[in-house]
């Protein structure tokens, strides 16, 4: 079988592979083999480290966008980015399928179009770029591909409206409703992060940082729910700015 040309592929992932033969094994499905080879010739041992660099970017990432969220809750946010079928639809998006290299069998009943070798074959190439490239280029694509998603990644799976949930919690007990001011926006246009407070009859609940004003207020209500529910917590004295 002939090895297909990866040029495009590279053109994709922002980066131009020193050992092109790496990414060729990223793109090797296990059916296909080369007899009497000591090493594997497949992708299974990239995938293992695509996994894992992934797992520790976004898991970097999460800790940074949502600084009041507990592990738990981390995790299920993580869960929800690379999932395998995810991971299938950033291999299609990265078009692997033309690309993988696989046994006749495996070709004829579908292979190239199969979810979970879509998925093993990006996290492979993930694996390969780390090995070829090192650590620091295979974090910045991770950031960029993941961009759009960690951005509207606004609440934690175990508790889908913060905001939501707030104002029913303070409205148990007062008419009046939460409302948001934006604190601080700080750094260049696409890399700001915000600052929001929420505030309740005039008082400061809590404070919230997030790379959209929208997220940062999320994070505000996450914070402000995590203080009125440990027992006598002290609500903030600062009045809303003018």
């Amino acid at each position: 079988m002939a090895a297909p040309d990866l040029t495009t592929l590279q053109d994709r992932l922002g980066c131009h592979f020193r050992d092109e033969k790496l990414l060729a094994l990223a793109l090797t499905h296990p059916s296909f083999s080369r007899l009497g080879c000591d090493q594997p010739q497949h992708n299974q041992r990239l995938e293992f480290l695509g996994d894992a660099i992934l797992g520790l970017v976004l898991a970097w990432e999460l800790c940074l966008q949502f600084p009041g969220l507990q592990e738990g809750q981390l995790t299920q946010c993580r869960a929800k980015l690379v999932n395998r079928h995810a991971l299938a639809l950033r291999g299609r998006a990265l078009d692997l399928g033309p690309l993988l290299i696989l046994s006749k069998g495996e070709e004829k009943s579908g292979g190239r179009n199969r979810p979970s070798a879509l998925a093993d074959a990006y996290e492979a190439v993930l694996g390969a770029i780390l090995l070829d490239q090192g650590f620091e280029t295979v974090r910045s694509f991770i950031q960029r591909d993941f961009s759009e998603e960690l951005k509207n990644l606004e609440t934690s799976p175990g508790l889908e409206n913060p905001k939501g949930a707030l104002q029913e919690r303070l409205q148990s007990t007062s008419n009046a409703t939460p409302e948001y001011q934006l604190i601080s926006a700080e750094g260049a246009k696409h890399d700001q992060s915000f600052e929001c407070a929420v505030f309740h009859e005039g008082r400061e609940l809590a404070r919230g940082r997030g790379k959209t004003k929208r997220l940062a207020e999320t994070a505000a209500a996450l914070e402000a729910l995590k203080l009125l529910q440990a027992e006598n917590s002290p609500l903030l004295g600062h009045r809303p700015p003018d």
